[in-house]
């Protein structure tokens, strides 16, 4: 059976996908998951599976002929289709993974590598973006993306006057008002069939982490659109305010939930921008909302992407605070009996239940603690990649790496995003209850996050001290006097010990 073969990967699954242009057939290879790499969510392997699945059924319901091969690896499910097929060649869109093309071409001759995106912006767009430029600002690319598009524009000028709404995006969580609840999608056989097949995966020796759970994400095209609706109908309106807002138990605020179906290729970025814009005009939403989500989508998503494709997968070996510690086991093992830190019970609790919490959580909590704590960056981000239901390295090696950790010494954020616990305790409830208290600096009652955040800053007073945008908590770090200092570091030590145990 000669023609052509297009080869669609788990994360490649749009129907606008060009490597389907005058394809005969289609392949999909479900690659065994094998015991010893990654311990992935079983929620996020529940999702992906089904995903691809609904995928391949929709191409059949398209009449397209689909060839899904369940095989020991991407290589052994691509032979055994030469073997049986012998198409002429085999088209696969240029996988998101930096060098995953180049080893997926090697496997035969006629493998080709379709040298386009599902992003907006090419990794050639963003490069020449990039060149000559001094620093990467996500803010000039963000404002070049909207031009480009047209998205929210008022003729040449950004619409509601400004291009920048964070001041009004930066609330704390409201006392009398809780989001509304996400659309949730239905289950069926196909679900059903993923469940068992990764139960037998269990039990023949396969490592996951999380609870099993009825799937809250979407898996098929249909599924991402009614997500998408029901974002912009429901929640959109109030999303901006309290996007960095943390309540304890409430596990996704007022957030899209669209990463893993923007990742999976579920949905495409421009779309979901439109869809929000389309709100602002209306009247149903207002700019600052939408500009934020929009901001996010195609501003800050898009910048990650390029960054990654810039800067190489070396970036994830990058390290110059020189951090060497692990994931601590209350984080890795999802405990949340394991802390008696409220916020970061409550967050890893809500990611053991859904793989998923939202970016300040990501950043501010978890990002935040990694980093004071000196948690090795490759680490972080192979357990970043592995826990979250929208992980991808393409996600984690920026978000983690580069911009949670500073491991690249500042090449793409210009200081570190460490901070002490006031910031938890002005933008969540979870102070309040907290074992810890914000009124000491050190000591075992002090909150761990602001021990952590001055013995962060003084270990790394060298480095930090030229930074301009650091001047004014080195200036603070200054004005704490010796003997208050040096017991700030034997906590901090006693901390990183304990969360090492």
């Amino acid at each position: 059976m000669p023609g052509r073969t297009a080869w669609v990967l788990a994360d490649q699954l749009s129907f606008e996908n060009p490597a389907l242009r005058g394809a005969d057939r289609v392949l999909m290879v479900e690659a065994a998951v094998r015991p010893g790499g990654l311990s992935f969510h079983r929620q996020k392997l529940h999702l992906v599976f089904t995903a691809m699945r609904n995928f391949a059924d929709g191409m059949r319901e398209r009449g397209v002929e689909v060839d899904y091969r369940r095989s020991e690896s991407l290589a052994a499910g691509l032979a055994s289709h030469l073997a049986e097929y012998e198409p002429e060649s085999v088209a696969i869109l240029e996988p998101n993974r930096l060098g995953a093309g180049e080893r997926l071409a090697g496997l035969d001759p006629v493998v080709e590598i379709v040298d386009e995106t599902l992003f907006l912006t090419e990794p050639s767009r963003f490069a020449d973006w990039a060149s000559g430029r001094k620093t990467l600002r996500m803010e000039d690319f963000y404002r070049e993306q909207r031009r480009r598009f047209g998205l929210l524009m008022d003729g040449k000028e950004p619409a509601g006057g400004a291009w920048n709404f964070d001041p009004e995006n930066r609330k704390p969580p409201p006392a009398d008002i809780r989001p509304p609840k996400p659309y949730r999608p239905r289950e069926d056989e196909t679900d059903e069939a993923v469940r068992a097949d990764l139960d037998r995966m269990e039990a023949a020796g396969l490592e996951t982490s999380g609870e099993d759970g009825t799937r809250i994400f979407p898996a098929t095209r249909k599924q991402a659109l009614q997500a998408l609706r029901s974002f912009c109908r429901d929640r959109l309106p109030t999303f901006g305010p309290y996007q960095d807002a943390m309540i304890g138990g409430e596990r996704f605020m007022w957030h899209a939930l669209l990463s893993s179906s923007l990742n999976l290729g579920l949905l495409s970025p421009l779309e979901c921008a439109e869809a929000a814009e389309a709100e602002y005009r209306k009247g149903n939403a207002p700019i600052a909302s939408v500009e934020g989500f929009v901001r996010q989508v195609i501003g800050w998503r898009e910048y990650v992407w390029g960054v990654y494709r810039l800067r190489g997968a070396g970036m994830k070996e990058e390290n110059a605070l020189a951090a060497d510690r692990p994931v601590p086991a209350a984080i890795s093992g999802l405990d949340p009996s394991a802390t008696e830190m409220r916020c970061l019970g409550d967050v890893i609790g809500g990611i053991r239940d859904t793989a998923y919490a939202h970016h300040i959580e990501r950043l501010m909590v978890l990002g935040n603690l990694f980093l004071t704590l000196g948690v090795e960056p490759k680490a972080a981000t192979d357990w970043f990649h592995s826990s979250f239901i929208d992980g991808f390295e393409w996600v984690m090696v920026p978000n983690v790496a580069g911009m949670a950790l500073w491991a690249d010494g500042g090449k793409m954020m210009t200081k570190p995003y460490a901070a002490s616990g006031r910031y938890v305790d002005r933008m969540s409830n979870h102070c309040r209850d907290c074992r810890y208290t914000l009124k000491e600096r050190s000591g075992p009652d002090a909150c761990p996050l602001t021990v952590l955040y001055w013995d962060f800053l003084d270990r790394n007073r060298e480095l930090l001290g030229s930074n301009r945008r650091m001047w004014m908590q080195m200036k603070n770090l200054d004005r704490i006097e010796d003997d208050e200092l040096e017991e700030i570091r034997r906590t901090a030590t006693g901390l990183r010990d304990d969360f090492s145990a």
